[in-house]
């Protein structure tokens, strides 16, 4: 992909993502939007709970601006959940998610999935260029989320998951474990609390990808979630968390460094 002109899209992006309620930092849109960009493979563009369309709303921008294909958004819209955001009175974001992405004109960029994620795995056949996973953050329901996927990314896509770092436990043991040791991908980085890594099954065990990966896991292993089920917080555990936060490489992503990073040569 050539990334001239990228800055500008990206801002349009973020314009669009701006004005739709949701959790997700500028500096992950901006992210998520270049990954979808500038994966190099073929493919759909997965996201794997979508809440009120934040993050929807710039993939589907993306894939507008770039001609991709539609982004497939899978989410049941139910509440509550153990770890979804409260919808109060509401039984259901799918009326909202709707509008919002209407109103960011993007709707026919978006292929709507009213399901489960392992509803929607029975019959997927597709490659898929780019994999959000930002659904339930329970362990094993995350851990479920990567397994039912994983294998439908083309070699060179891109895994992108929500909260890796400081959030939540189970995005961020499933980030480790089961991606950052698997020599089925090969660069990787964060991007605030964004963990990514490229599929590579052909050379992700390359000594260079090997190290990185270990490194971001030996990072990822300290910054743990600020707070975590019957852990008392103390100004200890708050400076220890904040110096390991600190070291993390957790910044805004260039993106021609990034693309040369993840070109496959």
């Amino acid at each position: 992909m050539n990334f001239t002109g990228f800055e500008a899209v990206s801002d349009e992006g973020w314009r669009r993502v701006s004005g739709t309620p949701g959790y997700l930092a500028e500096r992950e849109a901006r992210f998520l939007m270049l990954a979808a960009a500038g994966a190099p493979a073929d493919g759909a563009i997965v996201e794997i709970g979508t809440f009120k369309g934040r993050s929807t709303v710039g993939l589907a921008y993306v894939a507008q601006r770039y001609g991709l294909e539609h982004v497939v958004a899978i989410d049941p819209h139910t509440s509550p959940s153990t770890t979804d955001p409260d919808l109060g009175a509401d039984q259901s974001s799918y009326d909202e998610f709707q509008e919002n992405v209407r109103r960011a004109g993007v709707a026919d960029a978006v292929d709507c999935r009213r399901a489960f994620s392992h509803e929607v795995a029975r019959d997927w056949t597709r490659p898929i260029r780019l994999l959000w996973i930002d659904g339930d953050h329970v362990y094993d329901a995350v851990k479920q989320d990567l397994a039912l996927f994983r294998h439908h990314l083309a070699p060179g896509g891109i895994l992108v998951m929500h909260d890796v770092l400081r959030s939540w436990e189970g995005p961020r043991r499933v980030f480790v474990e089961d991606v950052l040791r698997s020599d089925d991908f090969g660069p990787a980085g964060f991007c605030k609390s964004i963990g990514w890594a490229q599929y590579r099954p052909g050379d992700g065990s390359r000594a260079r990808f090997r190290a990185r990966r270990a490194y971001l896991g030996w990072i990822a292993r300290h910054v743990r979630p600020a707070v975590r089920a019957g852990e008392v917080t103390t100004r200890w555990s708050r400076w220890r968390q904040k110096f390991w936060w600190a070291l993390s490489p957790h910044g805004a992503v260039d993106p021609a460094r990034w693309a040369a990073q993840v070109a496959i040569t």
